[in-house]
């Protein structure tokens, strides 16, 4: 996990527990043995069969656990001495990519960042009979293939080869280029254009030294028919297989998540870095940084120390906050979070410090760390008691507005608008707050709220969140408070500038307010 803080004393960690837990290596053990004789059945016929099993497998065991499962049992199919044929790698990376969506994000990230320091690794002490490497190299490009990954990560690994341009980074750069080379020239012809004239400049630089001046050529040969869109140019090239892999993956991911886009933007190095800097391309990733410990202080603290001092410096004053706060801070992501949280098994009263130890971690970092916001959003969709318990603690912060740090203002705002904006609470939050006698701060924390969440949010959402509010006698105040503070401090200042972004935010603005009435009126909107 990103912080392990080993503690002393009462509390040990859940990843510690059941290590040392017999039972859990045997269900391991048994998880192991089911994923593996899953994966050795599989073929193109099976595929749906074997991709819904394995799914419902991510539903009933840790995601972690899955992850890791699935990848090893994965590397060790495809990843041999030798070559392994194209049609079982492509089909087991098709796999890959039909639970990159139908499960989540983090099966294709978890994959990809083990292939990727796999890669690293053999690549760096590389044996040149040994095929380890062009299978890994070949597991990328498939992974880009079938839009796991974007176009970017590709470019990275090719400019690493012509980088060094060995007799063997030759032989991978080819076998890139026959693999992806014209998806490549679709998505980016301006930076395969750049590697062409890199290639070029390192061979008329290295190629006197090379042995085998035929290799040299044939690459460049590949290159600039890939240039000019010419396969007849390219031996063996048939872009018949994955072409038909690729119908089959049309009609295993469903429609709903068809059209998004679920490709994983990320470099080489962010993926090489990812231990250390945290892994921004996966939303919701708990960051490593651990931005609220400050390292200026005595660096002599062991683990099992800094984990108390961090939890005590936070006012995590009871064994219950710390158990939380540690859980929150050595997570591998929010699912991995929410759901050691709640393993943790809390009752009622102990319950609630959840929300209130996530609420003050959100407030105390830097910059706001969406990690916190979807795991509130996560807590909120999992049961009506957790948004009740966000709505109290949230009404605490309302009436201490003029005491929160700017940084901590600004958090609030962040996490306010998200959870409005994934419709995880109401508008009636706001009903706390009396319109009749807002101060200072306070009409400045409901300007940066209401702005944001009329910019950032598509007009049928909005009438979809403010029609939430229309039609219910109870909220008549705080609808008429809402129109009155929107037309009031949010248009008023604005209405002789026309911009794009002020005619769009005018234009939101009344869909908000028709739809707060749209009940009120009986009219259909």
């Amino acid at each position: 996990s990103n912080v392990t803080f080993q503690l002393t004393g009462k509390y040990v960690p859940p990843h510690l527990r059941e290590a040392v837990d017999s039972k859990r290596k045997a269900e391991l053990e048994k998880l192991k043995r089911t994923v593996k004789g899953l994966i050795n059945r599989l073929s193109q016929p099976n595929m749906a069969s074997i991709s819904s099993q394995l799914e419902e497998l991510y539903m009933s065991t840790s995601r972690k656990d899955m992850n890791e499962t699935l990848t090893d049992i994965l590397l060790a199919a495809c990843v041999t001495p030798a070559l392994m044929p194209e049609r079982l790698l492509m089909e087991h990376i098709l796999l890959v990519s039909v639970l990159h969506h139908s499960v989540g994000l983090e099966v294709g990230a978890h994959f990809l960042e083990t292939v990727v320091r796999q890669f690293d690794k053999t690549y760096s002490q590389l044996d040149a009979t040994d095929k380890e490497c062009d299978n890994l190299v070949s597991i990328i490009a498939y992974l880009y293939n079938f839009h796991v990954v974007h176009a970017l990560l590709v470019f990275d690994i090719l400019k690493k080869l012509v980088t060094r341009f060995s007799a063997k980074d030759v032989e991978l750069v080819l076998l890139v280029l026959k693999n992806v080379g014209f998806a490549l020239r679709k998505d980016d012809p301006l930076a395969l254009k750049e590697l062409i004239s890199e290639a070029q400049r390192k061979a008329n630089a290295e190629g006197e030294h090379f042995q085998d001046q035929t290799r040299i050529r044939f690459m460049l040969e590949t290159m600039l028919a890939l240039k000019n869109n010419d396969m007849r140019k390219i031996p063996g090239y048939d872009p018949e297989p994955v072409e038909k892999l690729r119908k089959l993956q049309r009609t295993l991911i469903h429609s709903s998540a068809g059209g998004s886009d679920m490709k994983l933007r990320v470099s080489l190095d962010s993926l090489l870095e990812a231990e250390c800097v945290g892994r921004w391309w996966i939303v919701g990733s708990s960051w490593s940084g651990a931005p609220m410990i400050d390292d200026h202080g005595n660096k002599t603290t062991t683990p099992s120390t800094k984990g108390e001092q961090l939890a005590h410096k936070q006012r995590m004053n009871t064994d219950i906050r710390r158990n939380i706060f540690c859980v929150l801070m050595s997570s591998e992501d929010y699912l991995d979070a929410f759901e050691k949280l709640l393993r943790l098994g809390l009752k009622d009263q102990q319950e609630r410090e959840i929300v209130h130890v996530l609420m003050d971690c959100c407030l105390q970092e830097k910059m706001f760390n969406r990690f916190y916001a979807v795991l509130a959003e996560k807590f909120c969709s999992h049961d009506r008691r957790f948004q009740m318990t966000f709505q109290f603690s949230l009404w605490d912060k309302f009436k201490d507005l003029a005491n929160l740090s700017s940084r901590s203002f600004s958090n609030l705002v962040q996490l306010v608008t998200h959870l409005l904006h994934r419709k995880c609470l109401s508008l009636s939050i706001l009903k706390a707050i009396e319109f009749g006698e807002l101060d200072k701060p306070k009409v400045k924390f409901l300007k940066q709220v209401l702005s944001k969440l009329l910019k950032e949010t598509e007009p049928e959402d909005l009438v979809n969140i403010f029609g939430r509010i229309s039609g219910i006698p109870k909220l008549g105040m705080l609808r008429e408070g809402l129109k009155l503070f929107i037309s009031h401090f949010l248009l008023r200042n604005i209405q002789t500038e026309q911009t794009e972004q002020v005619k769009v935010l005018k234009d939101r603005a009344e869909v908000a307010t028709k739809a707060m009435e749209a009940r009120d009126a009986k009219i259909k909107l």
